[in-house]
């Protein structure tokens, strides 16, 4: 496990099972407040179960204290779609040049901000993965052609979907209301999209972050159990 070089410019936590080699090979999406011990914990589960990991640090070494929503949601807004499948792409391609073995097995998990970004990698990148898994991913389905940080909501883009999807929930998430909820599923239906929707009951926003005010253990544990479950059901 080390910090290491993406590319010029970008770096991230890096991750690898027991003995080096993985079978599958993971991007592990950051929360809105950077490149934090939550997230690289993330990657080090996935090397203990077998899977490399990388997350890339969008943020480039900048962090936000959980507390400071005001400094996170400023940071959310200035950054750009493009940029980030850009810096996203670059990963696969250093998970494939660290794992060859497993470049055919790649897929992308996020969390929070995160969640919206492996959503949108799911459909930008299509052809590069295997699967996606979503951890209460915002603003994937608002209503409206820009979410409330001014951005373009990824589910439009859903046609291009070929990868599994795996969409984690908390049913007191107040940012993801049951309504977003039905607009995804309605329309990944409507596409003939292989997904699964799981909500967590009395989980909020952030319940797999121990971190956090709202870590739900329990919850969290189930959710990462799933998560594995899910990979292994793509032959991950």
């Amino acid at each position: 496990m080390s910090d290491i070089q993406i590319r010029p410019g970008l770096s991230g936590y890096y991750a690898q099972p027991p003995g080096g080699k993985a079978h599958s090979a993971v991007v592990v999406m950051m929360e809105a407040f950077g490149l934090t011990a939550h997230i690289r914990g993330v990657c080090d589960r996935l090397a203990a179960a077998g899977h490399a990991a990388l997350a890339p640090d969008y943020y480039h070494g900048q962090i936000v204290p959980y507390e400071d929503m005001n400094t996170a949601i400023a940071r959310l807004r200035g950054l750009d779609d493009d940029t980030l499948i850009a810096e996203t792409a670059a990963a696969l391609d250093e998970l494939a040049r660290r794992q060859p073995q497993a470049a055919a097995r790649l897929a992308v998990c996020g969390f929070c901000m995160g969640g919206r970004l492996a959503f949108l990698a799911a459909c930008r990148l299509a052809h590069r993965l295997a699967a996606a898994i979503s951890f209460y991913g915002g603003s994937i389905g608002a209503e409206g052609e820009r979410d409330r940080l001014g951005r373009r909501p990824p589910l439009p883009e859903a046609t291009a979907l070929r990868a599994p999807l795996l969409l984690i929930y908390g049913s007191e998430d107040p940012s993801i209301p049951p309504a977003e909820h039905a607009r995804i599923a309605q329309r990944l239906s409507e596409l003939n999209k292989r997904y699964v929707l799981s909500v967590y009951p009395g989980a909020n926003h952030g319940f797999c972050c121990e971190e956090r005010p709202a870590y739900a253990p329990a919850a969290a544990e189930a959710a990462f159990a799933e998560m594995f479950a899910f990979l292994r059901a793509q032959g991950l």
